[in-house]
């Protein structure tokens, strides 16, 4: 799964990196994004890219509680297009999330440490989402979800799942490519490559969401 990340760059950066046309509205850094936050995001309009935030936790168009986006907050690439949740989003409502780390808390003997995970060049990076805007009356809510698959060689002694991270060459193809079916978006999303990835740990400083500073990212030394 993937339940908390980092977004540092500063805005040119990030516009430059996924050629974003203009400024990016109330563009905020942060050190520990967490579930039921906005979240920055670039979707496709057929025309250009737009970039700006959704609401981390999926709200179906079609859900009567909003509350439902908390237990939406990923969705498991083996079986979104299947989903009455995602298999429409799988063709229509796909989005880029950018970060540029994610935490990830590695089971020990006698506690879980967090560990911070960055690719391995330590650039900004998009993870793989889907979108969906939710409306009662005159409230609309633009929502997002984080796609995760079974954990990679390098993964695996920190967590049995992560998040879908795109290599550059395929973020463009994930947000424009017409697919015609969830399965198409399904086989596309499981034929990339995962690139190299490197990790360090840090406090449980990091598992407060309020907590949101440059003490997230410090490393620790284990055993000390």
């Amino acid at each position: 799964m993937c339940g908390r990340y980092t977004l540092l760059a500063d805005e040119l950066n990030v516009r430059h990196r996924f050629n974003i046309p203009g400024p990016i509205k109330s563009y905020q850094p942060s050190y520990n994004i967490a579930p039921g936050q906005n979240v920055l995001a670039v979707i496709y309009d057929g025309k250009k890219r737009r970039a700006g935030y959704l609401r981390w936790g999926l709200i179906p168009s079609w859900a009567k509680d909003e509350k439902i986006g908390y237990n939406m907050i990923n969705a498991r690439i083996e079986t979104a297009d299947e989903k009455p949740s995602f298999k429409q989003l799988m063709v229509r409502k796909r989005c880029l999330v950018i970060a540029d780390s994610f935490y990830e808390w590695q089971p020990t003997d006698k506690e879980k440490i967090p560990q911070r995970i960055q690719m391995k060049e330590h650039g900004l990076f998009a993870f793989a989402g889907l979108w969906d805007k939710w409306q009662v009356g005159d409230e609309a809510i633009f929502t997002c979800t984080l796609l995760t698959k079974d954990s990679n060689d390098f993964m695996q002694d920190i967590h049995h799942r992560m998040p879908i991270i795109l290599p550059k060459e395929a973020e463009s193809k994930w947000i424009e490519e017409p697919f015609t079916s969830p399965m198409a978006a399904k086989t596309f999303i499981q034929s990339i490559t995962d690139e190299p990835m490197t990790t360090y740990a840090v406090s449980n400083y990091v598992n407060h969401a309020k907590n949101n500073d440059a003490a997230c990212i410090e490393p620790i030394i284990l055993g000390n």
